[in-house]
């Protein structure tokens, strides 16, 4: 068949592998071939295995021909974020550190998908440990924004959201610790969505920070990342952070009616911080809602001023304990030319980890060190409380809070490399979503005038992912126009 398979939802891909209209094989063939097309401009992928494709695929095409059922994701090609443990290729987290680092297992999540009948592509670019907002921290390479070559993907998971907007993948799993699935979603023109921690298994993926960390889907579609979701989510014996809960179908949630929801607008999203250009898409994206039987409802969220130093201050002190464990010895680079174990863990945490990590290993040990502790950590998590009890208080007058992803579109390279603070103010509205350990994702609503994605955030109480996904599908059937695709097509 002739059609453009790297265009097509992971639903559609799905439903012709199952009933024979096409093999999973010639889906493969054709992703393949897009990733050859455009994979020099994009840079997306670390790792491609076109083999482990292909016999993946055979597989699928070999229960349809017995005619057996074919699982939830028959044949939809995914790609993988480089910190999901995989037996198959490396796992570097895109580090130096890790850059011969082969897992003996596969993630929770990864087996998962397999199981469902996905076929996996390859891995994909990120910031180092997943520390950063555009991929630009990556000791592989930097990726581009599909839609400006100029310009950044966002981050950590930018070569997931990348790979989904240029069509190199029909979906992509990442990692969202303060924003990370979400704003490169925002920058890239996809959806993505940080289900509630817990709800998804973290056994197998490299942790950045333990109490932040979720796995979750970017796809094209609401419907596509409702369908992961139906895979990924539920109880792992691996992972005592893993809620035991029943997954429902959260794609039964994709009911086209939005009447009677109520919809939260917190006034501290909508200052002189969010740029004009995303202000007019978020707001028209508030009047689909309004127009269609939506109630909108002011809400305050004062504590949200503090949540960035909040997250910096917990976000670090977990990876200065997580990456203590990567010191040349038991895993990692190790310095060929030390001649001490003084000096081996010196040399070769300088010569491994990148700027970006040995800053946030530095403040993490900072605060919690001696005489620094109560000062900054234990004060950090009692603010982090407060923030839980602001979305606990707006979500007694609504349902479902929306607001922007990220203050900014896409920025070009080296923007703001040199401006720590300023790149993380690029999460300012996505962390206190991590911080109190909701549900949040973020739709496409439009494209500046400069043709850059914009995307609006929606939030939700936890474990409340089928509220989060009716509004989203709504607004993606109802917005009036479509995304088209990015100029890399």
């Amino acid at each position: 068949m002739t059609l453009d398979w790297h265009w097509k939802s992971a639903r559609e891909i799905r439903d012709a592998v199952q009933s024979g209209a096409v093999s999973a094989l010639d889906v493969t063939e054709a992703y393949l071939r897009r990733i050859d097309a455009v994979e020099d401009k994009v840079d997306a992928y670390t790792q491609r295995w076109n083999d482990t494709a292909r016999s993946m695929a055979t597989k699928v095409d070999e229960k349809v021909r017995r005619g057996e059922t074919a699982g939830p994701l028959a044949g939809v090609p995914v790609a993988l974020k480089e910190l999901l443990c995989t037996r198959t290729g490396k796992t570097t987290c895109a580090s130096k550190m890790l850059e011969n680092f082969r897992s003996p297992y596969d993630a929770t999540v990864v087996r998962r998908l397999e199981e469902a009948d996905a076929v996996f592509l390859g891995k994909v670019n990120m910031d180092e440990f997943a520390m950063g907002s555009s991929t630009e921290n990556s000791a592989i390479k930097p990726t581009r924004n599909p839609w400006n070559l100029r310009c950044v993907p966002g981050g950590s998971s930018g070569g997931s959201a990348a790979a989904v907007s240029a069509g190199e993948c029909a979906l992509s799993l990442g990692s969202d610790t303060g924003g990370s699935i979400r704003q490169p979603a925002c920058l890239c023109g996809c959806v993505g969505i940080k289900p509630t921690y817990g709800r998804v298994s973290r056994y197998g993926l490299v942790a950045f920070a333990s109490s932040l960390d979720q796995v979750g889907p970017l796809t094209r579609t609401v419907e596509d990342a409702a369908l992961t979701l139906n895979v990924i989510c539920g109880r792992d014996a691996m992972d005592a952070t893993s809620a035991d809960l029943p997954v429902p179908d959260f794609t039964a949630a994709l009911t086209g009616d939005i009447r009677g929801l109520r919809i939260g607008l917190p006034k501290e999203y909508f200052t002189d911080a969010l740029s004009d250009q995303m202000r007019e898409k978020i707001e028209a994206a508030i009047e689909v809602f309004r127009d269609h039987g939506a109630t909108i409802v002011d809400v305050s969220l004062p504590c949200s001023e503090y949540a960035i130093a909040v997250y910096y201050i917990i976000c670090t002190a977990e990876a200065s304990a997580n990456l203590a464990r990567f010191d040349g010895v038991r895993y990692g680079f190790r310095h060929p030319e030390a001649k001490t174990m003084q000096e081996m863990y010196v040399m070769s945490k300088s010569a491994a980890f990148g700027p970006e990590v040995r800053r946030r290993i530095m403040l993490g040990t900072y605060v919690l060190s001696s005489g620094y502790y109560d000062a900054y950590y234990l004060k950090a998590q009692k603010v982090r409380r407060l923030i839980k009890k602001d979305f606990d208080a707006a979500f007694e007058q609504c349902d479902v809070i929306a607001g922007p992803t990220s203050p900014t579109p896409s920025f070009e390279f080296g923007a703001k490399s040199d401006n720590p603070l300023e790149m993380y103010l690029s999460d300012i509205y996505t962390i206190s979503v991590n911080l109190a350990t909701l549900p949040g994702m973020s739709v496409p609503c439009g494209l500046t005038e400069a043709g850059l994605p914009v995307g609006l955030q929606l939030m939700a109480r936890p474990f409340e992912e089928e509220t989060l996904l009716r509004a989203a599908h709504f607004y993606e059937q109802n917005r009036g126009f479509d995304m088209g695709r990015p100029p890399v097509a």
